[in-house]
């Protein structure tokens, strides 16, 4: 099953090709930067939460 959501995706290159305008393409862009950006987030919390319990102990 996730194999074939994978395949039903469409590619970043193929939805700029065919964007209306050029607010379409940031929202693509940014759409495409986001899960790294709250990945990026969330490891960052996880670190500060185990240094700060490290200094507690």
């Amino acid at each position: 099953m996730k194999l074939l959501f994978l395949i039903l995706q469409p590619s970043i290159e193929e939805k700029l090709k065919n964007s209306p305008d050029e607010g379409y393409q940031i929202g693509v862009i940014i759409g495409s930067f986001i899960p790294f950006v709250l990945l990026i987030g969330i490891a960052y919390w996880m670190y500060y939460a185990a240094k700060k319990r490290g200094k507690n102990q």
